[in-house]
């Protein structure tokens, strides 16, 4: 099994080098549906955040600890500079990162992501942070599904999201995801990006139906990021690239060859 630095991770295609973060749950098999495409372009490295799946299960809550690791994988992967595609909080850890160091950075694609909690999103955390602890990792995944996807996708697809719930609990990370949104109530990343002008190219993609985080969290970020693109999707819910990777695939790729 590959590691570097306590993290798991694949390769997969060739070409400039883009790393793929997950979002809240952090397992690198989130961007499944979008291999084939992307690695027809890049040298995609995709990995296992720290605490969670296959990677080191120490608990780092801190979202910045994100974007530390993602340049220990590059120190360890010997690439110098790297294009970052981040959903929601993986996005947040590639900003972070782009803020520290960023020189390392090419460019990056936050999906679905924020700076500051919007207060609706904030509550949606507060129902899943009191499941989690009520009922454990059961219902919680059981549940993910609402957040994460349009509701006809959701009645189509049942059966496989059935099959789906089976595998994660098996290896939910619980104290992981409690920590993760307890950090995520509390982060706040605005201030640091009005004051530190990012220069790398970035672009922020929101999906008009996310039930989890609204767009107006990525014009938030627009507004903190002068000149980075904001490209809305009409469908596909917070988990965009899962719904739709076709738009969702065109749309990054457009971007990254620009």
């Amino acid at each position: 099994m590959p590691e570097a630095a306590g993290l798991y991770y694949e390769e997969h295609g060739s070409g400039p080098p883009l790393i793929l973060s997950a979002g809240m749950g952090g397992s690198g098999n989130y961007w499944r549906p979008n291999l084939p495409a992307l690695a027809e372009h890049y040298r995609l490295i995709l990995y296992d955040h720290r605490g969670t799946a296959r990677s080191d299960r120490t608990v780092t809550p801190r979202l910045e600890s994100i974007g530390d690791d993602i340049r220990l994988l590059m120190d360890e992967l010997g690439i110098e500079k790297a294009s970052i595609l981040g959903h929601a909080i993986g996005g947040m850890g590639g900003l972070s990162l782009a803020l520290d160091t960023p020189e390392r950075v090419d460019r990056l694609v936050v999906v679905n992501g924020w700076g500051r909690l919007d207060p609706y999103t904030r509550r949606c955390f507060d129902a899943r942070l009191a499941l989690l602890r009520a009922y454990g990792a059961g219902k919680y995944v059981d549940a993910q599904p609402i957040f994460l996807f349009p509701p006809q996708w959701i009645s189509e697809n049942s059966d496989r999201l059935d099959e789906e719930a089976r595998h994660h609990v098996a290896g939910f990370p619980v104290e992981m995801v409690e920590a993760r949104i307890l950090e995520a109530l509390a982060f706040d990343l605005i201030g640091r990006l009005e004051a530190t002008p990012l220069e790398t190219p970035v672009l922020l993609l929101a999906s008009d139906d996310d039930a989890l985080v609204p767009p107006a969290c990525s014009q938030v970020l627009a507004q903190a990021i002068p000149g980075a693109q904001l490209v809305r999707m009409p469908w596909g819910g917070h988990a965009c690239n899962v719904t739709d990777p076709t738009g969702f695939e065109a749309r990054v790729l457009a971007f990254l060859g620009s």
